[in-house]
């Protein structure tokens, strides 16, 4: 395994320890650190996509222009690959094989090393996200991938990508709108703004009727941020006026009556336990800074 990180250069070797790095240079350093004469030419269709490409759509236009470079130039920087059971899998270039094929050209010079799954997932990820700019939901789907392969925190894949913790947070959350709604982001209809605001909603129903009304209405994202913040606010008095009245037949209810007016939700204290409720992922850290337990 050590041989296997030393030939992967320091660049990926950093990854695995949690920081940040430039895929660029993880290239360089393969390509640098590669002899000219184990530099090969591989036939366009013995080649697969990693099958961790984040990347569902490339962009036509760049594309083009690519090709046109290449027609004219050649391929200057050859693609990395890994040997599979049938041909061979794209670990970073696959912009450059799809423009290649565009330009006309069979073969295309690479260079042949064996990555783990987990490897090939991190490269996928990283050069699109610093190469190229996915989409919201791709984004978000690479990271989930990321996370759930590798058994990470947010906090860990926030570090592992060089992203804050409150960009992954937003990120993930758009996986949970409903399909409507992403597909209205997709089509261009809702921003990314729109969107982070929308998936803070628990109602899904809601989050339907309200991406309605911005499309229908062209609302601003400020202006759809104070419909929502006025729904929770609403439905969050009524929480809290339903749980001072239970609180009336419960012994420890003056404790829950204050609780709830100091933590701005619904409290119940039943059977030695004490159960505080939020709405989602925000609600829970303005109650934690509340409490002052956000450390």
């Amino acid at each position: 395994m050590e041989n296997k990180r030393r030939a992967l250069g320091r660049g990926l070797e950093e990854l695995f320890n949690n920081e940040p790095i430039n895929i660029s240079q993880v290239e360089e350093e393969i390509i640098n650190n590669t002899p000219k004469e184990h530099i090969t030419m591989l036939n366009l269709d013995e080649l697969r996509s990693n099958p961790y490409q984040p990347r569902k759509n490339f962009d036509e236009e760049s594309l083009n222009e690519l090709a046109s470079s290449i027609k004219e130039h050649g391929v200057f920087q050859p693609i990395i690959a890994k040997k599979s059971i049938k041909g061979y899998e794209i670990v970073a270039g696959e912009r450059r094989v799809k423009a290649s094929k565009l330009a006309g050209l069979k073969e295309i010079p690479a260079i042949i090393k064996d990555f783990t799954d987990e490897e090939m997932m991190e490269i996928a990820l990283l050069e699109n996200l610093q190469r190229e700019n996915l989409s919201a939901l791709e984004e978000a789907e690479a990271y989930n991938s990321l996370k759930t392969k590798l058994n990470l925190t947010q906090e860990e894949l926030a570090a592992k990508v060089g992203k804050s913790r409150s960009h992954i947070t937003n990120m993930l959350g758009l996986l949970s709108l409903p399909n409507e709604i992403k597909d209205e982001v997709v089509k261009g209809e809702l921003s990314m703004g729109h969107a982070r605001v929308l998936s803070k909603l628990e109602d899904k129903n809601q989050a339907i009727s309200l991406a309605d009304k911005v499309i229908n209405e062209n609302l601003s994202v400020r202006r759809l941020e104070e419909l929502t913040n006025s729904k929770e606010e609403f439905h969050r008095k009524k929480e809290i006026t339903h749980s001072k009245n239970k609180a009336k037949d419960n012994e420890y209810s003056y404790l829950e009556s204050d609780l709830c007016e100091k933590l701005g939700t619904k409290v119940k204290i039943k059977n030695n336990k004490l159960e505080i409720s939020f709405t989602n992922a925000n609600d829970l850290t303005r109650i934690l800074e509340v409490m002052h337990l956000d450390k």
